[in-house]
């Protein structure tokens, strides 16, 4: 079987660096490239990436109010936080269309076999649609992580807190019926795919989603402090450590560069030819609705909103110091990354900026 070669056209970043700008094409990209550029400039951050892939073709605008980096922006590893969750949602889709697990497996049996099952358990599926009846983080997290608020709040709190804290946990509704982002939910299901395949979750990712992606540059923790993009305070100006997840790993550990996160939205553009075609159709199905109006659409991975031309597909992320969108127009063949290296604050362009750009997007 001829292996899947994702996407990469050839582009000459360093020149393109001096001048902000890395976007391969003719003078028909002006448009878009105008508005990388205005997206870029309207984010006062130190670092900061707005990438978007067209049909394949990759255009990047780079700036920030920090000296240019000595590796160049394009090419940094970013912490995108709560984007981490696409991933391990493709990974389950991945491991459910191999026929590997049903999603419908209670978490607490994974976790502790033998251990006697509630009449309604949260099951895997109720975990990666935060709709587990799970808060957004365990009850005694913020006990825990209080002495290192500001600095390293997920480091000290385990994978053996998370899982003994969801196996002491009870429900006060029942689950499946009711939505309630949880960063806690999908930690747990992290664990419990781990425990219920014997292989641990870091390991399950690469096997099942970045290996067969092409995902080179993706790392869970920080490894090269020349490679890794630093974060920085709500001042745009105090350097932060490095994000360490703890126990939280699935929910939030991704390091991903802008080149490897765009591979990734461009194959769930066109899942076809991939090796994981049927987990990414997958995580696009809408599986509930919210709201009065039911506009707020969820699916295995990302939230669904509708635009002029059709859905846009989209998670947000962010840690102590940086921030990550992520998000994809299947009728537009458009996807978006945009990082930057600022801690959010009130009234933050970063999201609204990243949203209204692809939110806005024509086909060309």
């Amino acid at each position: 079987m001829t292996a899947w070669t994702p996407p990469w056209p050839g582009t000459d970043d360093e020149a393109d660096e001096e001048r902000g700008a890395v976007s391969p094409g003719g003078a028909g990209d002006a448009p878009l490239r105008e508005r990388l550029a205005a997206a870029v400039e309207a984010v006062d951050a130190p670092d900061v990436v707005f990438a978007v892939s067209r049909f394949g073709r990759r255009f990047l605008h780079c700036g920030g109010s920090a000296p240019h980096p000595p590796v160049p922006r394009q090419d940094l590893r970013y912490e995108i936080g709560s984007a981490s969750k696409t991933f391990t949602g493709l990974l389950l889709a991945q491991l459910i269309q191999r026929g590997l697990l049903s999603g419908g497996e209670p978490a607490a049996a994974c976790l502790a076999p033998g251990r006697r099952t509630a009449a309604a358990p949260v099951t895997l599926a109720h975990l990666v649609t935060h709709t587990g009846g799970l808060p957004t983080l365990p009850a005694d997290f913020y006990l825990r992580a209080l002495p290192a608020w500001g600095t390293n709040p997920y480091g000290s709190y385990s994978a053996e807190r998370v899982t003994g804290a969801f196996l002491r946990h009870r429900p006060r509704r029942r689950p499946g019926t009711r939505w309630q982002y949880s960063n806690f939910g999908v930690a747990v299901l992290g664990h419990a795919l781990a425990a219920a395949t014997g292989t641990p979750w870091a390991e399950l990712l690469g096997a099942h989603v970045l290996r067969p992606l092409g995902l080179s540059g993706v790392a869970l923790r920080a490894e090269d402090a020349k490679a890794d993009a630093v974060g920085h305070a709500k001042d745009g100006r105090t350097p932060t450590l490095a994000f360490d997840a703890g126990g939280f790993e699935a929910a939030g550990a991704v390091r991903a560069t802008p080149h490897d996160l765009l591979t990734f939205l461009e194959a769930h553009l066109d899942p076809a030819g991939t090796p994981l075609a049927g987990a990414l159709r997958a995580v696009r199905t809408p599986v509930l609705r919210r709201g009065l109006d039911h506009r707020h659409v969820h699916t295995v991975a990302w939230f669904r909103h509708p635009t002029d031309g059709g859905p846009m597909y989209f998670h947000s992320g962010a840690t102590l110091g940086q921030q990550a969108f992520l998000g994809f127009r299947p009728d537009t063949g458009t996807a978006l990354v945009a990082l930057c290296t600022r801690r959010f604050r009130a009234r933050d362009a970063f999201v609204a900026t990243a949203y209204g750009l692809l939110a806005r997007d024509r086909r060309p």
